[in-house]
């Protein structure tokens, strides 16, 4: 079903119905892979990627539009989790209409507008850990003004369907098809450049979380975010550095069930260093994570990830390092846990 409609969109695309200038495109990746503590490894995480961008021909015209679908165990799917039931996702999907030069209006799945994002999603996500590279379906509009920029939106769920709780590249953070998913999601930022290539930040998010459990779909539970974040960049150097707090209320079904606490609370940090050098790139991430939840006697937990990237021309080779002493689950719970291992990823792009 999601390649036929995906046929009829480029059938559109590609005919006279769309006023603006279409670009097609596509990629593949894979990795290899080595666990230390288990001392395992394997090639996987392949994928097969399309894209389709659309900006307008004329001065006159207005709309801009982008899709990119994922197939394959690495399009970080969660396939029991999301609405298509395998590997296959639509990972954006969003038309735009611009308001001169400054203002902008999105419909679709796209970016959601919160703090940053890593270089590289994987492994540099970590404890970002529901408020990473989220992909939610909803309006956004966005604009620039002299003093600041801004982006408010509201997402309607993270995903397609009615069940769905994937947001793709950040999944398995927002509960799951058969307990809660995240919806009517209000979002605020609010960015402003105090020097010559350096910006500070104000990210909001405040929603609610529908139950999957009962058949109802009542949504008797709450979940709300804020980060405060600066960027800076010079020339071949670039950091970014956040700290983001989070509270999730669960539904009450939900917590007589589990037993898990009414609240769930932490608080994170968040460092990533960059610096380029002819085709090379070299990064640092780094995350902390804080429990504040009654109850929970896990430490702080931390993770790093350095890593370097080699543009060969059609893709990008990375090699980069995964290690923590901790997780976060489903539910926003840190737990503590020893990881670590070394991936090797090869992709490319036509």
């Amino acid at each position: 079903m999601r390649l036929f409609l995906l046929v009829i969109f480029l059938g559109l695309v590609n005919g006279n119905q769309v006023f603006a200038t279409t670009t097609f495109s596509g990629g593949i990746w894979y990795n290899f892979s080595y666990l230390t503590e288990t001392d395992e490894s394997q090639f996987g995480d392949e994928a097969l990627v399309l894209y389709i961008d659309g900006k307008p021909k004329t001065r006159n015209e207005n709309w801009r539009y982008s899709a990119e679908v994922r197939f394959g165990p690495g399009g970080f799917s969660d396939r029991e989790n999301n609405s298509s039931g395998d590997y296959s996702v639509i990972h954006k999907a969003w038309v735009a209409f611009d308001f001169g030069k400054k203002h902008s209006l999105t419909i679709g799945k796209s970016q959601v507008p919160f703090a940053w994002k890593t270089a590289n999603f994987w492994p540099g996500d970590m404890f970002q850990a529901a408020y990473g590279d989220q992909m939610d379906v909803g309006l956004k509009f966005d604009a620039d003004y002299k003093y600041f920029d801004m982006s408010l939106a509201y997402f309607h769920a993270d995903d397609w369907g009615s069940t769905s709780t994937d947001s793709t590249d950040d999944n398995r953070h927002w509960g799951s098809s058969t307990t809660y998913r995240k919806v009517h999601t209000w979002v605020a930022d609010f960015r402003v450049p105090v020097v010559r290539n350096q910006t500070v930040g104000l990210s909001l998010q405040s929603g609610e979380l529908e139950e999957l459990m009962t058949g109802n779909r009542d949504t008797d539970g709450q979940h709300q975010a804020a980060a405060l974040y600066y960027l800076g960049d010079w020339k071949n150097w670039q950091f970014k550095a956040e700290y983001i707090w989070g509270e999730r209320d669960l539904p009450n079904i939900y917590v007589s069930q589990t037993g898990l606490p009414e609240t769930i609370e932490n608080q994170r940090l968040g460092l990533e260093f960059i610096f380029d050098w002819q085709q090379w790139q070299f990064i640092l991430d780094a995350t902390w994570a804080f429990p504040d939840t009654q109850g929970n006697e896990a430490d702080t937990i931390v993770a790093y990830a350095p890593g370097v990237k080699f543009d060969y021309g059609p893709g990008w080779i990375y090699l980069e390092y995964l290690t923590q002493d901790g997780w976060i689950d489903r539910d926003m719970q840190i737990h503590e846990g020893d990881f670590s291992a070394w991936y090797l990823t090869f992709d490319f792009y036509f």
